[in-house]
C-alpha cells in the first residue's frame, strides 16, 4: 500500500496561542493525532531560550500524548541519536519562528533534515510558523524589501527544507507589505506558486496537493503559470519590474487552492456547488 505524504502547514506568524482561540495550532494537533499525538517542537530559528518551552506548554494544554522541544543549536546537535529517535516516533513536528537562516545553516544537509523529508513523505505532519513557514519548501525567501511593486534585487532566496518544490512561502504578508517581493521572487521562477500568509493564518497543504486556508485573516495566492512577460532580466538595479499575466487570488477561512489544476475556490462556492449537487440527485 502506497503511503501518503503528511500535511505541510506553513503559518504566517503571530498565531493565536490562547487555548480557547488557537484554531490553527489546535487543528494541527488534531491532524497529528489529537490525544494520541506525539509532537516535536524545533525552536532552532529563535534566539529566545524559552521559545521551545512555551510551545511545549501550549501543546500540553491541548492534552496531546507527548510533546518534546529539541533545542538544536549546532550542526552536531543534529546527530544526537536520542533526538533523532524522537523524530522517528513523532506524529507532528512544529518549527517555530525566528530567523530562517538559522534554520538553513544549522539544519541544512544534516540527519535531521534528511529524516524530516523522509518521514513527511511517509505521513509525518510538519508545520512551521513565520521563519519556520518560509523554511518548509525547497526554495526559501531569506530577506527582502516591503512594497507592492516588484523591483529588481528586491528579494534574496536560498535553499529550504525541501518538503515540496511547488510553492514559495512569504509570511507576515499583509502586515509587512510583502506583495512586491513575492512577485519579484516568482519573476525569477514562474514555475512556483506563491503563498502569501497573513498573520494568524495558515495553509494546510494536504497529501492531494490541495491547500485549505485556516485562520483569522487571508492567504494570497500568486500563480505565475500564465506569465506572459517579466522585465526582471533587463530592469535596472533596484528598479521597478513589469509583470504581465500573473494571476492573484485572495482566500479566507475554508478557501482552497489545488496546486495541480491551479483552481481556487472560496468556501461559499464549495457550499453552492454542494447544494446544486444535492438538487440534481
Amino acid at each position: 500500500m502506497t503511503k501518503q505524504r503528511g500535511f505541510i502547514v506553513p503559518i504566517g506568524g503571530a498565531e493565536e496561542k490562547e487555548i480557547r482561540d488557537a484554531k490553527i495550532l489546535r487543528k494541527f494537533a488534531d491532524i497529528a493525532g489529537g490525544r494520541d499525538a506525539r509532537i516535536v517542537v524545533i525552536p532552532t530559528a529563535s534566539q529566545l531560550e524559552d521559545t521551545g518551552r512555551r510551545y511545549e506548554k501550549f501543546f500540553e494544554g491541548l492534552r496531546v500524548r507527548e510533546v518534546r522541544a529539541l533545542r538544536i543549536e549546532t550542526r552536531s546537535d543534529c546527530e544526537r541519536e536520542d533526538w533523532l529517535d524522537h523524530l522517528r516516533t513523532a506524529t507532528g513536528v512544529f518549527l517555530t519562528g525566528g530567523d530562517q537562516l538559522r534554520l538553513s545553516t544549522t539544519l541544512g544537509g544534516t540527519p535531521v533534515t534528511n529524516l524530516l523529508r523522509q518521514r513527511n513523505a511517509e505521513g509525518l505532519h510538519i508545520a512551521g510558523t513565520s521563519a519556520g513557514a518560509a523554511f518548509v519548501a525547497e526554495h526559501m525567501i531569506v530577506s527582502g524589501d516591503s512594497g507592492r511593486t516588484p523591483r529588481a534585487d528586491m528579494v534574496q532566496l536560498s535553499p529550504g527544507l525541501g518538503l515540496t518544490n511547488k510553492i514559495l512561502v512569504d509570511q507576515h504578508f499583509r502586515q509587512r507589505g510583502r506583495l512586491g517581493r513575492l512577485m519579484a521572487a516568482l519573476s525569477y521562477n514562474p514555475r512556483l506558486i506563491g503563498i502569501g500568509l497573513d498573520e494568524d493564518t495558515a495553509a494546510f497543504l494536504g497529501p492531494d496537493d490541495v491547500l485549505e486556508v485556516s485562520g483569522s485573516s487571508a492567504v494570497t495566492i500568486l500563480d505565475a503559470s500564465g506569465l506572459e512577460y517579466s522585465s526582471m532580466h533587463s530592469a535596472d538595479k533596484n528598479g521597478p519590474v513589469s509583470v504581465i499575466g500573473m494571476r492573484m487570488h485572495v482566500l479566507v477561512e475554508g478557501g482552497t487552492f489545488d496546486l495541480e489544476t491551479r483552481q481556487a475556490r472560496a468556501v461559499e462556492q464549495a457550499e453552492l456547488a454542494g447544494e446544486a449537487a444535492k438538487g440534481d440527485s
